[in-house]
């Protein structure tokens, strides 16, 4: 630097300063006011900001949710110049439209809300919110009646309105017979009424309404044409329920060939057929189910996705299923599997208890995530179109909750691959068909095709798939078992053996944390640590691997044979009862190595000077490794 005249960025070696050696250049930016900056933030930000619909007003071409009239933009008590979409923003908003519509001039930010709320616009979310739910909850007490909790809606009406005046209106008794929750949804998915329900739990024929307006008849103009448009939807409704029930769910499930699941995995029929697979081998794992029971709900489950009620309101898939199976006189544990081999949907959800239900929940959930790993349809990063992360969590859910024994690995196995695989090879043949057919002009040809056509069907599935599957449900269970309060590198230190069963998973976890928490583990960890250390050293330095057995007669110190013998008496009990899954007591055992490892590492030198010694000791050191990892990798452990 010192024999170059001139820096690139026009500085000469007279602008800079040397200090040891080193040239240094001190260069002043000076900084722009703060609304100039705001400005230009301001306007980027509202340039690129999401929206999951967006429109395009006037003869403008800038989207945004809805056509933009006005933006107010103070800084420091003066107006900053934002532009966007044809619109300049200055010092004056806007009331109610209806109540308040006259200009409102804001000179101060900190009149904001108080201007606003003068004009009948209460802009604090947070307030609105508290406000539609004390209305709705004294509308509710005074009639009776408890309110029907739905964070959801409240959530979504409180983003509807600006002056929320909540009023309550009456569900026709003609349709009070109709099911309770197409009743719920009807009134919530289309028209954002809020449900109410008598002491009992059973639902009430009132219903809340949020309005935006304050009237002067008390809102019974508002009331009358809700009213009267919810007669109209729940007709619809009505339709569906009594259509939908002249024909049994078997007629119904036939319907399922026409309907695709995945281009990859062909319809939703093929899955049920899977499902019924994989419900009967986990029916297995599952005590008192009753085989038969399993396969005719199996058969069933997805049967009213096709009905009309359930392709108008979507979210009572299963819902729906339960009420037509009832009507149809199926078993009770039948038509309550069909509602809930859904659950749980959300980690507020419940999951299901019934032995058949929970055999048809897992089969759908790991058909699911099996059949789509199986097809590279994985999720990436925040991606996942298919849900499986939920997929997989409700099956930890299930499995942990309800005390299920069932081997991962092995459930992984219970899918037809050959069926998938063929799916998977079918639809790759007919795109080369297509293809083909057009570069001969002969479309409206049709190809006949039959499993020899597929020269590739053994690469259709991935060789590791168990593996990725094993891996996907490992990170989730680390997941929910950090919601439990159990740290993830201890949940990586069990899991590192292979192990897939989730309830032994999670008990083992539960000992080995507990155990750490004590002065015992502690040390016990440290000295683990220490001999792990101690031993990749080593062996790296003489390539070679120290894990032979040690005999009492090789040793001759007090430290390496009560060391030795310590650890074959652990080594003994230890298998025994993680046999009998004792791992509180495995721990209790581990704890009484304390001792013995405490006086070994003070008292002997391992790297003894004589060649033979110190490969008795670095194999000492290798047994007292391998009995700690016959519980936990224990190197997995932070600390």
């Amino acid at each position: 630097m010192a024999h170059r005249k001139r820096h690139c960025s026009g500085l000469t070696q007279s602008d800079l300063t040397e200090r040891d050696g080193v040239y240094f250049a001190t260069l002043k930016k000076e900084g722009r006011q703060t609304a100039d900056v705001l400005k230009t933030v301001i306007e980027e930000i509202l340039a690129s900001f999401p929206w999951p619909k967006s429109m395009r007003w006037g003869s403008g071409e800038t989207s945004w949710v809805r056509p933009l009239h006005s933006i107010l933009c103070i800084f420091d008590g003066k107006v900053i110049p934002v532009s966007f979409a044809s619109v300049t923003a200055g010092n004056t908003t806007c009331g109610h439209r209806f109540l308040s519509p006259a200009t409102i001039t804001i000179n101060n930010p900190a009149d904001y809300e108080s201007a606003l709320e003068k004009a009948h616009v209460i802009a604090n979310r947070d307030k609105r919110q508290n406000s539609i739910e004390m209305q709705a909850e004294k509308i509710a007490t005074t009639a009776g009646l408890q309110l029907k909790k739905d964070d959801g809606l409240l959530e979504e009406v409180t983003g509807l309105v600006e002056y929320p005046v909540v009023l309550a209106g009456k569900i026709d008794a003609k349709f009070m017979d109709l099911p309770k929750e197409v009743l719920i949804s009807e009134m919530r998915a289309h028209q954002k009424y809020f449900a109410l329900e008598n002491k009992d739990g059973t639902l009430s024929d009132t219903f809340l309404i949020t309005s935006n307006m304050k009237t002067d008849d008390g809102g019974k103009a508002i009331i009358a044409g809700n009213e009267r448009v919810l007669r109209a939807r729940l007709s619809d409704g009505r339709f569906f329920w009594d259509q939908d029930r002249k024909k049994t769910l078997d007629q119904w499930a036939e319907g399922l060939k026409t309907v695709t699941f995945h281009a990859k995995l062909g319809a939703i029929a093929d899955k049920v057929e899977r499902i019924k697979t994989l419900a009967a081998q986990i029916a297995e794992h599952v005590p008192g189910t009753d085989k038969k029971l399993v396969e005719r709900a199996a058969s069933l489950c997805k049967a009213d996705l096709v009905t009309g009620m359930v392709g108008e309101f979507p979210d009572l898939q299963g819902v729906m299923g339960r009420y037509y199976a009832v009507a149809q006189k199926e078993k009770p544990d039948v038509a309550d599997a069909i509602r809930d081999h859904y659950k749980p949907q959300g980690p507020g959800d419940s999951v299901p208890a019934a032995p058949v239900s929970i055999c048809i929940a897992l089969a759908d959930k790991l058909d699911t995530l099996i059949s789509m790993f199986a097809i590279s349809e994985k999720p990436t990063g925040s991606k996942d179109p298919f849900a499986l992360r939920r997929s997989a969590l409700g099956v930890i859910r299930i499995i942990l909750e309800q005390n299920i024994r069932l081997p991962l690995k092995q459930a992984f196995a219970f899918i037809p691959m050959h069926e998938i695989a063929l799916h998977k090879a079918h639809e790759k043949l007919a795109k080369k068909t297509e293809t083909s057919l057009r570069s001969e002009h002969k479309i409206g040809k049709y190809l006949s095709v039959n499993e020899t056509a597929y020269e590739d069907l053994d690469d259709a599935i991935p060789a590791n798939l168990s593996d990725m599957l094993y891996e996907f449900f490992n990170d989730r269970l680390k997941v929910q078992l950090k919601d439990q309060g159990i740290r993830h590198d201890v949940i990586s230190a069990v899991v590192a053996n292979g192990d897939d069963d989730l309830v032994r998973i999670k008990k083992r976890a539960e000992a080995l944390q507990d155990f750490l928490a004590t002065a015992d583990g502690t040390n016990l960890l440290a000295a683990y640590k220490r001999a792990s250390n101690i031993l990749s050293i080593e062996e790296k330095k003489d390539k070679t691997s120290y894990n032979k057995p040690v005999n009492s007669s090789q040793l001759t110190l007090p430290e390496e044979l009560a060391l030795n013998q310590a650890l074959a008496h652990t080594a003994n009990g230890v298998a025994s009862m993680l046999e009998q899954e004792k791992f509180t007591e495995v721990m209790a055992a581990f704890s009484k190595l304390r001792a013995p490892v405490d006086a070994f590492f003070d008292k002997v030198m391992v790297n003894d000077k004589d060649a033979k010694t110190r490969e008795v000791r670095l194999n000492l050191l290798s047994g007292l490794k391998q009995t700690l990892d016959s519980v936990a990798n224990f190197s997995a452990v932070e600390g």
